[in-house]
């Protein structure tokens, strides 16, 4: 943790929301897609997304500010990290998790923030996950992004897991599948349940015919805090789940899924988890805070009390560590045999 000492670090973060809308509004213009192709000038790009030369130019000019662009005698290209990040079609893009979930979503529901800290968000407001989900197009922007930018860590979680003996894994609040299926196709004898809202299943059904895995992957159309979890499980994972629902159920779901799994079997819990002394790290602490403003209830994660929460439900082996740097850890525990 490093404290601010001048004044430009102050101004850093209240303008943030400015740099923020410069990466939104060039993903919805496709700046970055464009630029894949090779350097070009602000004329050039202009005429290929249909920007003004003068607002493409002064636009191309905050995401060089940025780091997102470089600019060499008057032409324009992507940094490494747009180039691998934010070009559609690259394995690890997730441009549309960005721009539909974080900008065109959550960017907006950070307007209740103030009165979600008070806990008097103003009749209308989103106060949960399943009212927001309530609402079949909301449902289906925010999965079919998050299913994008799910991807990556999916796979990444499965070269730091051997899960070569399971046969049977719930993907509880799992969405639209990007971790069952993942999970699914590096290991070949497992098969997967996912319980999560009615109006995400029907996004998720979709996803799973395009990966073909309609066999090994099915649905149980609920709450996931209803507890309506089919048994006999050899791995129980949880994902961006615990940060999205009231701290009083952190418990019960734990002992939920002890019922559930068999002796020996594994949880995994991968989540917004800040360090045991909540010192960070700062992009885990933001995350955290957006799901205050609406999810107000929503408890706050760090890794010592989660591994104490744990052990406390009679888990063994506990272990939370870094998954995503500076914005995802990973727990994983055992039911003793």
């Amino acid at each position: 943790m490093t404290l601010a000492t001048e004044a430009h670090e102050i101004s850093d973060i209240a303008f943030g929301f400015m740099g923020s809308k410069a990466l939104f509004a060039a993903i919805e213009f496709g700046f970055f897609d464009t630029l894949a192709a090779g350097p070009m000038t602000a004329e050039e790009l202009g005429d290929k997304t249909g920007i003004h030369p003068e607002r493409t130019r002064t636009l191309l000019t905050s995401l060089a500010g940025l780091g997102l662009v470089g600019v060499t005698d008057g032409k324009y290209e992507n940094s490494p990290a747009a180039a691998a990040f934010l070009v559609k079609g690259q394995k690890y893009d997730f441009s549309d998790y960005l721009e539909l979930q974080v900008g065109k979503q959550m960017y907006a529901l950070m307007d209740q923030l103030v009165p979600a800290l008070k806990d008097e968000l103003p009749e209308g407001s989103t106060g949960s996950y399943a009212e927001w989900f309530s609402d079949p197009e909301e449902a289906r922007v925010y999965s079919d992004s998050q299913h994008a930018g799910s991807l990556g860590p999916a796979r990444a979680l499965t070269k730091r897991l051997d899960l070569s003996g399971a046969k049977r894994m719930l993907d509880v609040g799992g969405g639209t599948g990007a971790f069952s299926i993942t999970f699914c196709k590096a290991f070949p004898e497992l098969t997967s349940t996912i319980v999560d809202f009615p109006n995400v299943v029907a996004v998720g059904r979709e996803k799973l015919a395009e990966a073909g895995m309609t066999d090994r992957i099915d649905y149980v159309e609920a709450d996931a805090t209803g507890f309506d979890w089919p048994g006999d499980q050899d791995v129980v994972l949880m994902s961006y789940l615990l940060s999205g629902v009231p701290a009083e159920m952190h418990a019960p779901m734990f002992e939920a899924a002890m019922k559930v799994m068999k002796p020996g079997a594994t949880l995994l819990v991968h989540d917004f988890i800040v360090e045991a002394d909540r010192s960070g790290p700062a992009l885990t602490a933001l995350w955290q805070l957006q799901h205050t403003a609406f999810t107000p209830h929503a408890a706050s994660l760090d890794a010592g009390s989660l591994a104490a929460a744990l052990e406390k439900a009679g888990f063994a082996d506990v272990s939370v560590g870094t998954m995503i740097p500076e914005m995802t850890m990973l727990a994983t525990a055992k039911k003793p045999a």
